[in-house]
């Protein structure tokens, strides 16, 4: 039994609201946009057809909106859509807009950590440390139910795993005697484990543990995945993300209509009305500036691309010395060394000064990195290495972030990465596309705004420089890692085409950018 008590919070006036609306000025006023929001959101979640929505902030997710991407290790894209009440021009209007997101796949725990080990079978239990780091790590925070209890399906949430398995883990009853988890299991609920050579859940406090054997966790289904999705899986995710304009606009349509507003009980009660029909504004396409690269050469790009046939960088960065840095048993010393001269070849015909000395190329395994890349440094002794060359096997793991981590924070390397699939087909597209990116990178420019006053008319007639700052904080579920603050600025007044960046790690969930004062000078 519950005790539901219900309190009255506070009289919230619409007056203000009904000011603003009519052109008086005031300020504007937050709760009643508030309970407007609260209201638009009790009908989605509560009046349409398809009930079962996620809320997210101000998002909803349904698996069953459209089929979910399963984007691998146990987690599936969901769409869903973003709606939000805004004061404007002309008068209140309800903004939404197609949102998508990561969620963990509902269903039994055991099948979950098959997804993230990629086994078919657990008979072996977790082979090794790695195992046991990358399943505790998978699990935490997640909410699983019990199955062994009939109807009584009580929730918790995942603290961590045991050391022990449950036929080892030992726990002390009430009555003082000690037992193990498979035996408890076995005499209280006449459960016999097919799964007791694996670790049990800690779903307690250290102060007052609490173990359970993980066969018998479902998932809580609906529970947002809040971790970082590695490389593979934001790119099936960006698969339903991204929309063209025009089906973007029909999905919207038909989210709206979905939503029955007007129908709505609780719109009735508080005289909502919402127009179908979105909005309409004047606007127009902004023209694409002229672009000039070296020489007199210069081109309009056309729905956003254009390509730079025929014609040459603006300014070519000089890479002098550099070196090739290969992680795939793929490829051959040969294979490397042609890509290599392609490369070279390429970036002398798009204007990089690509004529420099290369050091010899160097072949690795992925857990070689830093060994490696400080062997490179070590090789060149002191001679300034222009660049590292890097060749990925794959998009997956930690590699390239390793790279960079290492070569751009540890080392003082500027380096480029390449995957293996685009190496070995090494066409000349790809290899343009990897020479523009070492020409900036290297301190080159690539194209200017050939008519300075007519594309940037607020910045040339007085030295200009365009700062851009932001601040990236860990994900919700690490509570010790640092945010990520970062600022460019750009060096090449009047094109403000070229950007120096300083990035630095600050405070846990620090919004404000600390010492910037220091950064800018």
């Amino acid at each position: 039994k519950f005790k539901v008590t219900i309190k009255h919070a506070t009289l919230v006036s619409l007056q203000q609201l009904q000011m603003l609306m009519s052109g008086i000025p005031t300020d504007i006023p937050a709760q009643a946009l508030q309970v407007l929001d609260i209201v638009l959101r009790d009908i989605v979640l509560n009046e349409r057809d398809d009930m079962g929505f996620v809320p997210v902030g101000r998002s909803f997710f349904s698996r069953t909106m459209e089929d979910p991407i399963q984007l691998g290790q146990g987690i599936e894209g969901w769409n869903g859509f973003y709606q939000s009440i805004r004061p404007t021009q002309s008068g209140l209007s309800l903004n939404i807009d197609m949102s998508s997101t990561a969620f963990v796949g509902g269903g039994s725990l055991i099948d979950f950590i098959k997804e993230i080990l990629n086994r078919k079978d657990l008979s072996r239990g977790f082979q090794n440390e790695f195992d046991y780091v990358k399943i505790k790590k998978a699990l935490r925070g997640l909410r699983v139910e019990v199955t062994h209890r009939g109807q009584m399906r009580r929730k918790y949430r995942i603290a961590g795993l045991t050391k022990d398995s449950a036929r080892e883990l030992r726990f002390q009853l009430s009555t003082g005697e000690t037992k193990t988890v498979r035996d408890y299991f076995r005499e209280t609920y006449k459960l016999q484990l097919r799964y007791d050579f694996l670790r049990c859940l800690q779903v307690g406090t250290e102060q007052k543990p609490n173990y359970l054997p993980i066969e018998v966790c479902n998932i809580v289904p609906g529970q947002r995945y809040q971790k970082k999705l590695d490389d593979g899986q934001v790119s099936k995710m960006m698969s339903i993300a991204c929309q063209h304009p025009a089906g973007r606009e029909t999905s919207i349509r038909k989210s709206v209509l979905e939503n029955k507003y007007n129908s709505a009980k609780r719109a009735n009660e508080f005289g909502i009305e919402v127009d179908s029909n979105p909005t309409s504004v004047q606007a127009r396409v902004l023209p694409a500036p002229k672009l000039r690269y070296h020489g007199c050469a210069s081109l309009y790009p056309e729905n956003g691309a254009w390509n730079m046939r025929g014609k040459k960088v603006v300014n070519g960065a000089k890479v002098g010395i550099w070196a090739c840095v290969n992680f795939c048993n793929e490829l051959t010393e040969d294979q490397v060394r042609i890509f290599c001269g392609k490369l070279s070849e390429m970036s002398s015909t798009t204007g990089v000064n690509f004529n420099g000395a290369k050091l010899k190329i160097f072949h690795a395994r992925s857990d070689q990195v830093e060994a490696k890349l400080r062997e490179v440094r070590q090789q060149a002794g002191n001679m300034k290495i222009d660049l590292v060359l890097a060749i990925l096997p794959n998009k997956n793991g930690s590699l390239y972030g390793d790279i960079k981590r290492i070569c751009e924070t540890d080392i003082g390397l500027m380096s480029q990465c390449c995957l293996l699939k685009n190496v070995e087909k090494s066409s000349p597209q790809f290899l343009a596309n990897v020479a523009l990116k070492i020409n900036a990178k290297c301190g080159g420019r690539n194209s200017v705004f050939a008519d300075i006053p007519v594309s940037l008319p607020v910045v040339w007639k007085q030295p200009t420089i365009i700062f851009g700052a932001d601040v990236t904080h860990p994900s919700a579920l690490d509570d010790t890692a640092p945010s990520i603050a970062s600022v460019v600025a750009s060096q090449d007044w009047p094109e403000v085409t070229k950007y120096h960046g300083d990035v630095h790690a600050q405070g846990h969930r620090v919004e404000l950018i600390e010492a910037l004062e220091g950064i800018v000078k």
